[in-house]
């Protein structure tokens, strides 16, 4: 585990705040004398004047008693002053750190999030956030508010006795060595009961993202035997953690303060006895002690937070200080999109040793040219997209737009020229208006109706009760799969980028529907270059050239009559497709049968 990395990072925000910090801990500090040091004081003046009974006692009991009272007031000043400044910066720094976490996550590759649990990075974020408020508060109420209240205390028993005041200084010590030692021997359950924590957060959302499938395949009472082993699983985890801190901890420091409480009373006693301390200073003592006993306690059950913060922490940190998959270069350059050629020259690609895709693969896409990348799964259609978009990098050869490598400019750079239509499209839980303009929010109301007319989603935009104000729900679930295409259509068409890249557009759309919005798609890659990865070839027939792949490798390239005579494997797979189905092209298969 990386203390000084976690420490770091909420250093970061701790620092901006010194001043207002330093005034924290001088307000609980001040009050945290006056309550645990002053005041004990005041009742072992006022055990002394009774017990000795001296001619102006009752002079001397008057001052003490408006001395308690004027203490009273001031440390609840000094107490009320430390939680304004506290709420008033911990609630900044805990907002800046939402901030932070998400602008870290987002510098993260495709990769990373295609092989993690989103619901256990939301849960990773909201713990590391959290811990940071809980460390916070344990340094200030446990660390610094205890420490001052035992070095005050030890100051003033030394100064009554050296004999006591040593006792206490050693006691001291020698609690702070098993504390340490404690924690040390707590944080690993904790940071395997965090990592467990996680898991099981994230398999929870699993389930829940994909409850409709469930629910379809009516697997609800083996998705609930299979959580429940997730769950026994973080169960044992977390007993152990637990059960070290309350029964092991507990026992071993309960044992070495009551020791301590014989000890130290027995000495005082016997000081009392010789007459070297008075009746208030046994008062005194037993106060110190309590109040000590109290702080290393609290302490000591409160090992279980701050060692699972620290690992909750450990989680999140160790997200954020791995290396991105994709970097931005030092010094990005600006990518002008004239023309729109595309060039991968040679290529290699592979996502691990054992899954080559791309082995020096050569391939240009002329300026304005429309492009259909057809092949079977696994060919490497997928692939070409995600390199061109740089969400994973190459091991060798380069990619350009207009002869400018992709790589000397930023991600966000990039992708601001190329709009990109998914196959199955995700939404924003947000307005349908919030979701047309999020490739471009400076684009006015208007704007957003017309491409939703041209996208053909107007019409069942307009017919919803709030129209374009309207919320589509967690991932567009409230929309059915051929309106959510039309959004990201319609969000395609307002990007105006010069590259445009359809996945199978249309494949969610019924045939009246595809009918209309080919139209649509037409006059968005009018004069713009395109690429198209297609499964259903009967909407590529117009492409200016169509392209192979098999295994990674281009076996064919040409337009759609020209790999029909060619009988390869595009004229397999659209007859493959075709079959029964009586199209113009049936004839021409049966003429070469």
């Amino acid at each position: 585990m990386n203390y000084k990395s976690i420490f770091s990072h909420y250093w970061k925000f701790l620092k901006k705040y010194t001043w207002l910090q330093a005034l924290i801990l001088v307000s609980y500090g001040l009050g945290v004398i006056s309550t645990n040091v002053i005041v004990p004081l005041i009742y072992k003046g006022i055990v002394d004047i009774v017990s000795v009974n001296p001619p102006n006692a009752h002079q001397q009991l008057n001052f003490l008693l408006i001395s308690l009272v004027f203490i009273v007031i001031l440390y609840n000043c000094f107490y009320r002053l430390g939680d304004y400044l506290l709420v008033k910066t911990q609630s900044k720094i805990l907002k800046e750190l939402y901030d932070y976490s998400l602008e870290k996550l987002q510098r993260h590759s495709y990769t990373f999030f295609s092989s993690t649990f989103v619901g256990g990075l939301v849960a990773k974020t909201k713990r590391f956030i959290h811990a940071f408020e809980i460390l916070h508060d344990q340094f200030i109420f446990q660390i610094w508010m205890s420490g001052i209240t035992l070095l005050s205390s030890l100051i003033v028993l030394w100064y009554h006795s050296a004999v006591l005041g040593l006792a206490f200084l050693i006691w001291i010590g020698f609690y702070g060595v098993i504390v340490r030692i404690l924690v040390r021997w707590q944080i690993p359950k904790s940071l395997t009961n965090a990592e467990a924590d996680s898991y099981t957060t994230g398999h929870y959302s699993d389930i829940v993202s994909n409850i409709f499938t469930v629910k379809m395949f009516a697997t609800e009472k083996r998705e609930s035997k299979n959580f429940a082993k997730t769950t026994s699983y973080q169960q044992e985890k977390r007993y152990a953690a637990w059960m070290q801190q309350v029964f092991w901890d507990g026992m071993i420091q309960g044992f070495i303060i009551a020791i301590f409480n014989i000890v130290i009373i027995w000495f005082a006693i016997n000081l009392w006895k010789s007459g070297s301390v008075s009746t208030g200073t046994i008062v005194l003592v037993q106060v110190y002690v309590l109040t000590s006993f109290n702080i290393v306690w609290s302490i000591s059950r409160n090992i279980i937070k701050i060692s699972s913060a620290i690992a909750d922490a450990d989680e999140m940190v160790k997200i954020f200080d791995r290396k991105p998959g994709v970097k931005d270069p030092i010094k990005p350059e600006k990518l002008f999109v004239t023309r729109g050629d595309i060039r991968f020259n040679k290529v290699t690609f592979a996502y691990d040793q054992n899954n080559v895709i791309f082995n020096e693969l050569d391939l240009f896409i002329k300026p304005g040219e429309k492009v259909a990348l057809v092949g079977y799964s696994g060919a490497g259609k997928t692939t070409i997209i995600k390199l061109l978009l740089r969400f994973v990098d190459i091991q060798g050869g380069n990619i350009t737009i207009d002869g400018q490598d992709i790589t000397k400019v930023s991600q966000e750079e990039l992708r601001k020229k190329i709009a990109y239509v998914p196959q199955d499209p995700s939404l924003f839980h947000r307005s349908l208006r919030d979701n047309i303009a999020y490739a471009r929010p400076s684009a006015t109301f208007q704007e957003v109706v017309n491409v939703s007319k041209r996208a053909y989603a107007h019409e069942f935009i307009d017919a919803l009760p709030m129209k374009y104000d309207s919320l589509v729900g967690e991932r567009g679930i409230k929309l059915s799969g051929g309106e959510r295409q039309r959004i990201a259509i319609a969000r395609a068409m307002i990007k105006n980028a010069p590259i445009v890249i359809l996945d199978e557009a249309t494949s969610s759309l019924d045939s009246i529907a595809e009918k209309k919005i080919q139209n649509a798609l037409e006059e968005l890659i009018k004069d713009r270059t395109t690429i198209v990865i297609a499964h259903r070839l009967s909407t590529i027939q117009k492409m200016d050239r169509i392209i192979v792949f098999k295994e990674g490798e281009i076996v064919e390239m040409g337009t759609h009559k020209e790999l029909i005579q060619k009988s390869g494997l595009y004229f397999d797979l659209w007859s493959s497709q075709v079959h029964g189905f009586i199209t113009e092209e049936d004839d021409e298969l049966s003429d070469r049968k």
